[in-house]
């Protein structure tokens, strides 16, 4: 198996277009000026379905300033399952990344897995939604919320990087 390597922070995000469950293509591009979460995400995922919950609350305090791009990289949830899902929890636009080409791109790793990218398209943020583990149950740092926060006053999030923590992204090798 290849070794998945995250793009550096402080660097222009890599572009892409993906479609959401309807077929519709939206592009990095098209949220310019904006901070953007883009979040590695599974429906079966149930560190996800936490972290769900809690980005959706976050994008409502921030309002217009910051969007999320849903990513559904998992090579084993058909799109029924996703659209299912997705609609129960209130998620916008869930993009289809069923090669996992955007996900091997970023290095993502984990379900969630999130990066922070600002007004410019530099990432400034990339790893864990907060510090809950499966030892740790109750979160000390917001890592998302700090990022977010940081970007929103014109700073640079204090830690720019952490370990993801979720359920492992599921590809598929070619035969």
């Amino acid at each position: 198996m290849d070794t998945i390597n995250p793009i550096p922070n402080d660097q222009l995000a890599p572009e892409f277009t993906l479609t959401d469950l309807k077929g519709i293509p939206h592009s990095l591009t098209d949220l310019n000026n904006r901070i953007v979460i883009i979040n590695f995400w599974s429906a079966e995922c149930s560190v996800s379905q936490r972290c769900d919950f809690e980005i959706l609350s976050l994008l409502e305090r921030c309002g217009e300033q910051v969007v999320l791009l849903t990513i559904a990289a998992n090579a084993n949830e058909p799109p029924e399952m996703l659209a299912k899902v997705s609609a129960e929890r209130g998620l916008p636009n869930v993009l289809l990344d069923a090669d996992q080409a955007i996900a091997d791109l970023y290095g993502a790793q984990t379900t969630p897995h999130l990066f922070v990218l600002d007004t410019d398209g530099i990432l400034r943020y990339q790893g864990a939604f907060d510090d809950i583990t499966f030892r740790q149950r109750e979160a000390t740092v917001h890592y998302l919320q700090d990022a977010v926060e940081a970007l929103l006053t014109g700073s640079k999030p204090e830690i720019p990087q952490s370990p993801p923590y979720g359920c492992v992204l599921v590809r598929y090798s070619p035969e």
